[in-house]
């Protein structure tokens, strides 16, 4: 575990959770999708790992992204109708190969049974995080679900973040953040609410470099790691 320093933590009345690569290893379905509309296109497949770096900011950035690194940019009106094309095609692929992270229901229900209020917060569309989440059996932990389409600005702004909390009835002060990537902490600082990430999501950037308030290898090891930093602040 590594401790932000000198940032106070209390036990928060609600935990913000990011999915793709917090909650869900959603990564072997995106990229079937993304190869699917490449395949359209006649051009190659990206591997696996290729995908992995390009998630994060949204559908259309993950369009604009699998392109460009097919060597055939888009811009424009031209991204537009990839991403139309992508829409359907992303939508067919939410669940038949995405399995949960390690830990998500023990500790779901653990904080459930704690009377912590919890919610999704992802720039993934909101019908297909929800799809997902009902899929897993997850939503009946949940008080909120905000997708990327549900705000003007889909994280690293606090927008979504902000929505949730209001769904909740919470402050932010009095709220954590669980999640993977830089996004996940800028989104958090800006709305004034603590962070911790996880290892083995999806990020370019390690996140000991991240400023988040707290490491965890996984989210089996959230509990006793927040209640540790607690002791020490």
């Amino acid at each position: 575990m590594n401790v932000g320093a000198g940032r106070p933590f209390r036990s928060p009345k609600a935990i913000l959770f990011d999915l793709d690569g917090t909650l869900v290893d959603s990564a072997p379905d995106i990229t079937a999708a993304v190869n699917e509309l490449l395949a359209g296109r006649d051009l190659p497949p990206l591997r696996l790992e290729q995908v992995k770096a390009m998630i994060g900011g949204g559908i259309r950035k993950l369009v604009e992204r699998a392109f460009t690194a097919s060597g055939t940019p888009l811009l424009g009106g031209a991204l537009d109708e990839a991403n139309r094309v992508m829409m359907p095609i992303y939508r067919r692929h939410l669940t038949g190969l995405t399995r949960l992270m390690p830990g998500v229901r023990e500790v779901l229900t653990h904080f459930h049974l704690s009377g912590i209020a919890m919610g999704v917060v992802t720039n993934k569309p909101q019908l297909a995080a929800r799809e997902i989440l009902l899929h897993f059996g997850l939503t009946e932990y949940l008080g909120a679900i905000v997708g990327g389409d549900a705000v003007t600005y889909m994280k690293p702004a606090p927008d979504a973040l902000l929505l949730a909390l209001d769904q909740l009835q919470v402050e932010p002060r009095d709220t954590l953040m669980v999640g993977d990537s830089s996004a996940d902490v800028v989104a958090a600082r800006a709305a004034g609410m603590p962070v911790i990430l996880l290892r083995g999501g999806y990020t370019q950037i390690s996140v000991e470099e991240l400023d988040a308030d707290l490491v965890c290898d996984s989210l089996l090891d959230l509990p006793s790691a927040m209640q540790r930093l607690q002791d020490a602040s």
